[in-house]
């Protein structure tokens, strides 16, 4: 399953206004409890980063992580990387009707072998780590881009069941991904060669999060690659299970996990 062509024909769907964009991405914070996760662990982080953070949102995708930091964090400066020109430019224009190209800004990157010129003091990598192979490359990138005292949050699919696979004999159920997920001590050895120190690697999507998932992302994405006829019928069909939804994810944010299909991962630079 291919997720990209249906990312594709939403963004067509939702870009043609500034406010149905941000509507899309208020579904995509209420859908999608990576978001969920995210949000609380940068909201935690916020006393301990300094007065006018810099961030790079490493991977910005449709950019909501980007415009949700700056609607709620005023004073930082986000700079949103991605490896698609046209999303970059997209995202750029976006920025600009909603007033916030002074403090957002877009620019293609490949974070294989790109490194800005800055120093940031927070660095978001969200659902982007499972579609790169060189990722020792990419962590030791993140470092040299991070400042001293600063933070790389990581989202993305654990060893325990990310992409849907759950044995030797299943296949990813999104097709984009190199690794089916990351063991926690994988990804806690890979960042700490890589100079981070103070590594903190939690479950998500456990339990209440995975059936969320399946009901919220998996099931309509099989609808919609059989025909995009189920436009018509997915107002009805969130209608009567978004109250499962929203508890499921409750639940999960709330929880503690002995193992999920997600990992949320925070490492720090020493001083």
């Amino acid at each position: 399953m291919h997720y990209d062509p249906i990312k594709e024909l939403l963004g067509k769907v939702f870009n043609r206004h500034p406010l149905l964009r941000k509507l899309f991405y208020r579904l995509l914070n209420i859908l999608l409890l990576r978001s969920w996760h995210v949000r609380r662990a940068l909201k935690k982080l916020r006393p301990s980063l300094p007065s006018g953070t810099r961030v790079l949102d490493a991977g910005m995708g449709f950019g909501q992580y980007s415009w949700w930091m700056a609607s709620h964090f005023r004073s930082w400066k986000i700079t949103a990387a991605d490896i698609k020109s046209g999303q970059v430019a997209d995202c750029n224009e976006f920025f600009r009707r909603t007033n916030l190209s002074g403090r957002v800004q877009a620019v293609e990157a490949d974070l294989v072998t790109w490194i800005s010129g800055e120093k940031h003091d927070l660095i978001l990598c969200v659902d982007v780590m499972e579609h790169i192979a060189e990722d020792r490359t990419v962590f030791n990138n993140f470092l040299k881009m991070t400042a001293e005292g600063g933070y790389l949050v990581i989202s993305t699919p654990s060893d325990q069941g990310g992409s849907d696979v759950h044995s030797d004999g299943d296949k990813s159920f999104i097709g984009e991904h190199v690794r089916d997920g990351y063991g926690r001590e994988e990804i806690t050895e890979k960042l700490r060669t890589a100079g981070y120190s103070e590594i903190s690697v939690s479950y998500t999507y456990g339990r209440p999060g995975s059936i969320a998932w399946r009901l919220s992302m998996k099931y309509p994405v099989i609808m919609l690659s059989a025909s995009k006829l189920f436009f018509i019928l997915l107002p009805f069909y969130y209608l009567a299970v978004m109250p499962f939804v929203l508890a499921l994810n409750y639940a999960d944010l709330n929880g503690k996990h002995p193992k999920g299909t997600g990992l949320l991962v925070i490492a720090r630079k020493s001083i």
